[in-house]
């Protein structure tokens, strides 16, 4: 139970919350096309293998109907949904993880440490009303010796 409970909490700290949540998305935006697949082509095709008509995929006993052709074709859709957000979301984002670490693609790039105390220093400056630093206030000077 306890190894259960660390993997999920490595789960959510991975970040794969991010994967859950986009695959939450894009299976809403695809749940609809695979039900209609489902429902055109699949159900009346185990309907078909089931004896067709219209209890094709029903079987009787004892006056219960049981639907197993029902319960196979959302089997079936499931299985189609998942496979599509894997392959089209999930596979794609780790695969761009996986070259980032490698470094084969640089992450997204940000302001260096000087250029963040630059422009730190000419708005207190401008807050205080002193106006620029001076000639090239924006850029940083030569180092000091």
């Amino acid at each position: 139970m306890v190894g259960v409970l660390n993997g999920f909490k490595d789960f959510l700290i991975r970040g794969n919350v991010v994967d859950l949540a986009v695959a939450v998305v894009i299976g809403a935006a695809f749940t609809d096309v695979v039900n209609a697949f489902a429902s055109s082509f699949l159900t009346p095709l185990i309907g078909l293998i089931g004896g067709g008509g219209e209890l094709g995929g029903t079987v009787r006993v004892d006056g219960q109907d049981f639907t197993w052709g029902a319960f196979l074709s959302t089997v079936i859709t499931f299985v189609l949904t998942a496979g599509i957000i894997y392959f089209l979301v999930v596979l794609p984002v780790h695969r761009l993880f996986d070259r980032r670490a490698r470094g084969e693609e640089p992450g997204p790039v940000g302001p260096t440490e000087l250029e963040l105390l630059v422009e730190i220093r000419d708005l207190l400056r401008a807050q205080q009303g002193l106006g620029p630093a001076g000639p090239g206030a924006g850029q940083p000077g030569p180092p000091a010796p």
